[in-house]
């Protein structure tokens, strides 16, 4: 394709075509009449004819400009309906966020609750995923392990694992060693999380110092959330993550009868496409998680709940 000479010529010169004057040209691109003056002499010079001539104190297009400016006007109008499909597909796709089924459910959901809410522009679509984040199909992954050496991530935060359960459960627990009368649920966070360590009740003991009677019968989950809504409903007392229990702690639907923490051995991360942050609103989001995420970070350090 051959390259387009005089770019900048052509608008001035389509421009002036349109308003009738150098002056107006020249406030619409933002110079100054001499700079527009002397892109159009430029252009005439390169096709070797008169655009434009003097009438009185306005400018008329010649025979030759007359038919320049048509093929021109209609050729910049086509480009700007170029980006129009663009535009459209961009603005009317969702960001997607992807995270593990405790991670989207306990905490991105209500994230991006509040992200919706602030900026309804810029709409998102939340999915629960456990395993590697398929990056053509996602743009924002925050799953357990620091972020890659090998593409674009950022630590949010580490989480803490504490006792929590009903508060009729927790009524009459005179010290750490009781909980343990208590119906445990376990969580079993699968082979593929060996490496990470995953917490338990006998890492927690062993902290604290807590002596532990003979194995209770417990309970066991799959996943974290559905130990969490299990604690909830009176089941038994659940070892939860601080940041994924904050919406039942708060309405008091779990309480913590022993503020004895047990820091995970990895920190959530949130990771992204590059791709993404070329979509409307990608690189807002993104920076906005991960402002979310240190907040969080900030909490648990200081031990708020």
């Amino acid at each position: 394709m051959a390259r387009l000479p005089h770019l900048r010529a052509m608008e001035s010169f389509d421009a002036v075509a349109r308003l009738g004057s150098v002056q107006g040209a020249a406030q619409e691109l933002g110079v100054t009449p001499g700079a527009v003056s002397q892109q159009v002499r430029r252009l005439e010079a390169h096709l070797g004819v008169t655009l434009l001539e003097r009438r009185g104190r306005g400018l008329e297009l010649t025979r030759w400009g007359a038919l320049y400016h048509a093929e021109l006007s209609a050729a910049f109008e086509r480009l700007a309906q170029a980006e129009r499909p663009l535009r459209a597909a961009l603005g009317g796709a969702p960001l997607v966020v992807a995270g593990l089924p405790t991670v989207a459910a306990k905490w991105l959901g209500r994230a991006l609750y509040d992200w919706a809410r602030d900026h309804p522009e810029v709409p998102v679509r939340l999915v629960a995923e456990d395993g590697e984040p398929d990056f053509g199909a996602v743009d924002f992954h925050m799953g357990f392990g620091a972020p890659p050496s090998d593409g674009p991530g950022a630590e949010l935060f580490t989480d803490r694992a504490v006792p929590a359960c009903a508060p009729a459960l927790a009524a009459g627990l005179a010290a750490p060693a009781d909980l343990f009368a208590r119906p445990l649920l376990r969580i079993e966070w699968g082979a593929r999380y060996d490496r990470f360590t995953p917490p338990g009740w006998g890492p927690w003991a062993a902290l604290h110092g807590v002596p532990v009677p003979e194995p209770s019968p417990a309970m066991r989950f799959a996943l974290t959330s559905s130990a969490i809504d299990a604690a909830v409903a009176g089941q038994g007392v659940v070892l939860g993550q601080v940041a994924m229990m904050q919406e039942e702690l708060l309405t008091g639907r779990l309480v913590i009868p022993f503020d004895l923490r047990l820091p995970l051995s990895e920190p959530y991360s949130l990771r992204w496409s590059r791709a993404a942050l070329e979509k409307p609103g990608g690189g807002r989001l993104r920076d906005w998680l991960i402002a979310r995420g240190r907040a969080q970070a900030s909490a648990l350090e200081s031990g708020a709940r």
